[in-house]
């Protein structure tokens, strides 16, 4: 593992950012979900078995395959099977079944997902939440804050907004709710990239019940989840020309766009972007570019950082 994950400085369209490189903790764990999984990477659970759920391109899926590889687990998976992806699985659902992880159809999945909130254990199988959405994920994340409160004191920052984009909003709350914990008054902004504001909130309630969250921001557009947008994919290539480093296209370039339609909010003062990983994901999402879109027209100049679809 790599902590603290280092921090970069960028500017985009004239918005200066700080980049916190959670996509470079581990590759084996598709960047920052090493953080999440921290509870169950430094314990030792006496189990057989762990079951969890979710899409069939999920980085949490990844991860979790290789967190049951490394422990010797049987990892079975419940998601809406796609049978064209599983005729040529590829991504991160590609890795996950060279880790050896057992798909099964959601439907054949006997606990009642709404009431899951939580890790259950049932004799040797663990069962842990979509997205490793749980109380447990809060202890890695807290290793999150305590990094950004030391860079931000090695650094002289006093004012700092931090944004990452959200899924089911684990990260960005535990992130809050950490520095709070820690006397630090720094603002948290999110995005909603599956569902809605409302949808955000009522995945904070369901696990925390603290008054204390996140800023959620509403971009101009409303993208759904993993929607293949040309606008998304031009903020994709720019990063990648610009800036020289790649983000994810579900969930990052759904932050940027809303970042930059927001930039106001943070002048004079630091801004730290929070780096989501998640880059195995985006060999499915170009294939899938490409299928429907072929050839995506670059309105900005090529350089030697320049991918091409």
């Amino acid at each position: 593992m790599r902590f603290p994950s280092p921090v970069e400085y960028y500017e985009l369209e004239g918005v200066p950012f700080y980049l916190k490189r959670d996509d470079l903790i581990d590759p084996r764990f598709s960047g920052n979900k090493a953080r999440k999984l921290h509870y169950f990477l430094v314990r030792d659970f006496h189990i057989n078995r762990l079951i969890s759920y979710g899409s069939m391109q999920s980085n949490a899926m990844y991860s979790l395959s290789v967190l049951c590889r490394d422990r010797g687990w049987e990892f079975l998976y419940y998601a809406r099977i796609n049978e064209k992806l599983l005729l040529s699985p590829l991504g991160n659902l590609k890795r996950a079944l060279e880790n050896g992880m057992v798909l099964r159809p959601i439907e054949e999945l006997r606990v009642d997902r709404k009431l899951c909130s939580e890790t259950k254990l049932f004799d040797d199988t663990l069962f842990v939440p979509e997205g490793v959405r749980c109380k447990e994920a809060k202890e890695g994340v807290s290793l999150l804050a305590d990094e950004i409160i030391e860079w931000a004191r090695a650094n002289n920052v006093e004012r700092l907004n931090i944004f990452l984009p959200s899924g089911t909003g684990t990260t960005a709350l535990f992130l809050k709710e950490s520095l709070a914990e820690r006397g630090c008054s720094f603002e948290v902004y999110t995005v909603a990239c599956v569902g809605d504001s409302d949808y955000l909130k009522k995945e904070f309630r369901s696990l925390s019940n603290s008054k204390i969250s996140p800023v959620i921001l509403q971009p101009s557009v409303k993208f759904r989840f993993a929607s293949l947008d040309p606008r998304l994919f031009e903020i994709y290539m720019k990063i990648k020309n610009v800036c020289g480093f790649e983000i994810d296209l579900v969930y990052d370039t759904v932050g940027f766009f809303t970042l930059l339609e927001n930039r106001g909010l943070f002048e004079g003062t630091t801004l730290l972007y929070i780096h989501q990983g998640g880059l195995l994901g985006n060999e499915s999402m170009i294939a899938r570019y490409k299928a429907k879109f072929g050839k995506i027209a670059k309105p900005f100049k090529k350089d030697s950082h320049a991918v091409s679809i």
